[in-house]
């Protein structure tokens, strides 16, 4: 089994901890300055100790993971993030856009391969107008129907719902809530079931300013989660660190998503006379820490963080977001090795069997980037848990073969 092993050496006990401490076992939220002392103390070991703490109290030893399939309809985009290997402009070398009966393609094998999910992101592609994702989530949709499967399809992250806004001519700075709400209606009819957290980046406007201007800023991104909440769509978020940005910008991103989150919690308990959140139930489901891969990017000179600080940045993160359940340690950019040691520092979930992702390369890998159940399975066990089959909403699948089901809700 991996475990963390604690080095003489090193303090085990940071007597200024002691306060967090009660606070963590009290179940009160921490201060900004409460992170920056998690994330400056020698004694990582008991950082991680006190977010294991957390992850039990709520999630126990389970694990979760799922049978998934990414699907990049395009890497065009009209961004030029520097951060971001990604992205390719119209005619450039190696700029791809999907067509439907690739869509069709791709979601066969998800269904063949017994998948719950689709997952489905792109740049900011110019020329393509609103109607191609309609078809594109009508298309997963109606296909997976007709292979007697029901694909939940998680699509589009806030930066690619304003640019559907834009270019669907419906979206106004003095009321952009408006244009938000009716393209996540219009995609919600014909099968959105929830929105994946990218683009978040780091909610600080010196950060983006340098490294993804031109971009939605933090306001206008929590906002298209606002609104997804306020429609009954569940959302992800996410924190992209180790790049231009400084640990208490974190921790200042990790403060804005657990207020917007407060909010959202307060809605589903207590709606309001609004038409638009009666009976509102969605909120955050899970935060997604993302380390910065530095290779092929205009900010190559840039280390990128090492092994501590992502485990650093996990715990600190589920110590600091009290509110969003689900803390996931994406094996596809922290290695599966370090997610198992992620799962015994504040994680509970480790993503799926991916197949292909596009989007980042550890190491110079490819875009197959695919692991297979019993290998997630073993992961996990390793780790010291019990590994949980879960859909997109987190929950628990029964399964028989490429057939599924949901047992609990």
């Amino acid at each position: 089994m991996t475990t963390l092993a604690v080095p003489e050496r090193l303090p085990r006990t940071d007597p200024r901890l002691d306060a967090i401490r009660a606070k963590v076992a009290a179940g009160e939220r921490l201060s900004l300055e409460d992170g920056e002392l998690l994330y400056t103390t020698p004694d990582i070991w008991t950082v991680c100790e006190l977010a294991d703490s957390v992850r039990r109290r709520l999630h126990g030893d389970i694990a979760y993971y799922n049978i998934n399939r990414h699907l990049n309809y395009s890497n065009v985009c009209a961004l030029s993030c520097k951060f971001c290997e990604f992205y390719r402009k119209k005619d450039e070398e190696g700029a791809y856009t999907r067509d439907m009966a690739y869509v069709r393609e791709e979601v066969a094998k998800a269904v063949e391969g017994g998948a719950t999910e689709i997952h489905s992101v792109g740049g900011l592609h110019p020329y393509l107008p609103f109607s191609y994702y309609i078809d594109l989530v009508r298309t997963i949709k109606e296909t997976a129907r007709e292979l007697g499967s029901d694909l939940h399809v998680k699509a589009f992250t806030a930066v690619e719902v304003v640019h559907l806004a834009k270019i669907a001519k419906v979206y106004k700075n003095d009321d952009r809530k408006a244009g938000i709400r009716w393209v996540l209606h219009e995609l919600k009819q014909v099968g959105l079931g929830s929105l994946p957290g990218g683009g978040a980046e780091v909610f600080d406007d010196r950060v983006h300013d340098e490294a993804f201007k031109g971009k939605i800023r933090s306001d206008v991104w929590l906002d298209v989660h606002r609104v997804a909440h306020e429609l009954g769509l569940n959302t992800n978020a996410t924190i992209l660190y180790g790049h231009i940005e400084e640990r208490r910008e974190r921790l200042v991103h990790m403060d804005m998503l657990r207020r917007v989150q407060d909010e959202a919690l307060a809605g589903a308990r207590q709606p309001d006379g609004d038409t638009a959140k009666q009976g509102r139930s969605a909120a955050f489901q899970a935060l997604i820490p993302l380390p910065f891969f530095p290779d092929g990017s205009e900010l190559e000179h840039l280390p990128g963080p090492a092994g501590l600080e992502n485990l650093r940045t996990l715990a600190v993160a589920r110590l600091m977001v009290d509110n969003i359940p689900h803390m996931k340690a994406f094996w596809i950019m922290q290695t599966l090795a370090m997610a198992q040691l992620m799962l015994q520092c504040g994680a509970n979930d480790v993503d799926g069997t991916v197949v292909w992702y596009d989007i980042t390369k550890v190491g110079g890998a490819s875009t197959h980037q695919e692991v297979t159940v019993p290998r997630l399975q073993r992961a996990i066990r390793e780790a010291g848990f019990e590994p949980v089959e879960r859909d997109t909403l987190y929950r628990r699948v029964k399964r028989d073969g490429q057939s599924w089901s949901v047992i609990d809700s």
